[in-house]
């Protein structure tokens, strides 16, 4: 290894330590209640494109720790993250959508970001999409992808997914079970 290698290699190690420790830090003051020195660590990190701390410092203003609640906050943080391709930032901005929770609802915008997060393998994401297809929420109707989310959510340990799965199988003909097992067994996740 060339000098100007390892001195690349330190350096970004070096630089990389403080980030993570910082978010560390604020993760600790959060468990605590000292949501001052939650946003004291995470704002800053979110501000330099982080995008985990973008995530939680969107969350937060979501839930209104530290923060006055503003859906248009965290939306503005989830979106940022999520662009950057963090799956629990896409998951929650979805799920804001699909509910209309501090937004007005949007299934366009919810199955947008449910889909990425559900392709990458998120199975909080799965499980949301199975549930617009079993309704038919911003998507035809159709209990064979409800079950297919549902089933990859549940095999990643999600009961709940499991329990829908279920309880949606009962109103299913063996066909569509079957077409929907074999939908789950060839599924691939996008970009891993």
């Amino acid at each position: 290894m060339t000098t100007r290698m390892l001195v690349t290699l330190v350096l970004v190690t070096a630089s990389a330590a403080p980030v993570w420790a910082g978010f560390e830090e604020g993760m600790a003051a959060y468990e605590r209640g000292d949501y001052a020195t939650t946003l004291t660590e995470w704002r800053p990190l979110a501000e330099q494109g982080d995008p985990t701390a973008q995530h939680h410092l969107g969350w937060l203003y979501v839930i209104g720790r530290g923060v006055p609640q503003n859906y248009e906050e965290a939306v503005r943080w989830l979106r940022k993250a999520a662009e950057q391709g963090d799956s629990d930032a896409q998951t929650n901005l979805g799920s804001l959508y699909l509910l209309g929770e501090g937004l007005p609802q949007d299934y366009t915008e919810a199955l947008k970001w449910l889909r990425t997060a559900a392709d990458q393998g998120h199975p909080f994401a799965q499980t949301k999409l199975g549930i617009m297809y079993e309704d038919g929420h911003g998507v035809p109707q159709d209990s064979v992808q409800a079950h297919m989310w549902f089933s990859l959510a549940a095999a990643q340990g999600s009961e709940l997914a499991g329990a829908f799965r279920d309880d949606l199988t009962k109103h299913m003909t063996p066909v569509q079970i079957d077409e929907a097992q074999r939908l789950a067994r060839e599924w691939k996740p996008k970009g891993k």
